[in-house]
């Protein structure tokens, strides 16, 4: 370790501290909270094909969107497993895992992260796999604060801002296998 440098915990040390496994924090987001954090509408993104949702807290956002919509598949991945009381819709799947190393079934449509990757120890790698699950048009969209991101040395890597579009929910190009990505830079 680097002189002066705290020591960063694992991924099995993160995921067990009491700030990541914590059944109050981030966990009753709504279908409204996704469109405005991530300024887009996952309904209209996912269609009629597979919805991810990493991170996903009680799941409460999924099971509204599946009140509105029957056609989509949808997934939601989280830690602590502490979903709302009964059993989902039957067009949601909640999962209890850690989302550095669950792996979904089949590519999706859509893939979203609100507020789930700053208890993720390694966001880029987390990032890079979850873009590899996409549909060959698929759009992974995430809320990203490139400022928890540090190089070797503990300094951090990136700068906080918009991207220089139209701001949250602004796409790239197609990449090689024709995915969007996109990040809410806050």
């Amino acid at each position: 370790m680097i002189a002066g440098m705290t020591r960063r915990l694992d991924d099995a040390e993160l995921e067990a501290s009491a700030v990541v496994a914590n059944i109050a924090m981030n966990r009753g987001r709504t279908l409204a909270s996704y469109r405005r954090e991530l300024g887009v509408d996952p309904l209209a993104e996912a269609g009629t094909g597979r919805w991810l949702d990493l991170c996903c807290g009680t799941g409460r956002a999924l099971v509204d969107a599946a009140a509105v919509s029957a056609d989509v598949e949808i997934t939601g991945v989280d830690l602590v497993g502490h979903f709302l009381p009964g059993v989902p819709p039957p067009n949601v799947r909640l999962v209890a895992a850690s989302v550095t190393a669950w792996e979904p079934d089949a590519p999706a449509d859509l893939i979203t992260c609100v507020h789930g990757l700053h208890y993720v120890g390694d966001k880029l790698g987390l990032l890079a796999r979850a873009a590899s699950w996409l549909t060959g048009t698929g759009l992974l969209v995430a809320d990203f604060d490139p400022r928890s991101v540090r190089l070797a040395d503990g300094s951090p890597a990136g700068a906080r801002r918009r991207p220089r579009s139209a701001g949250r929910g602004s796409r790239t190009t197609p990449g090689a296998a024709g995915s969007r990505s996109a990040a809410a830079a806050r």
